[in-house]
């Protein structure tokens, strides 16, 4: 399946690579939802490929679509914690 340049992999899921939080938009991903650092993304980003999911979260917004990708994998009260938190890392957010 071809990348349909939605952004929600870039919000949804928590990246350790570049410290961002479950839930949180990335700081390289631009207001059109490419990748700014697109050239020197982290492995973790090269690696990822579009699949099923992106299929199953299809919304008209990227907002839609994150809180889609977070229900499916039972994410959206932790990630609605971390964004009450204001957390701007990943270790932050990590309680404990």
């Amino acid at each position: 399946m071809d990348c349909t340049l939605c952004g929600a992999c870039c919000v949804a899921p928590d990246i350790a690579a570049l410290d961002k939080p479950l839930g949180m938009r990335c700081p390289h991903l631009t207001a059109d939802n490419l990748c700014s650092v697109y050239e020197r993304r982290p492995q973790v980003c090269r690696d990822y490929a579009a699949d099923e999911v992106c299929r199953l979260i299809e919304a008209p917004t990227l907002e839609e679509r994150v809180q889609k990708y977070l229900a499916l994998f039972g994410l959206t009260d932790e990630a609605e914690s971390v964004r009450q938190r204001g957390c701007s890392s990943m270790r932050k957010a990590r309680p404990g």
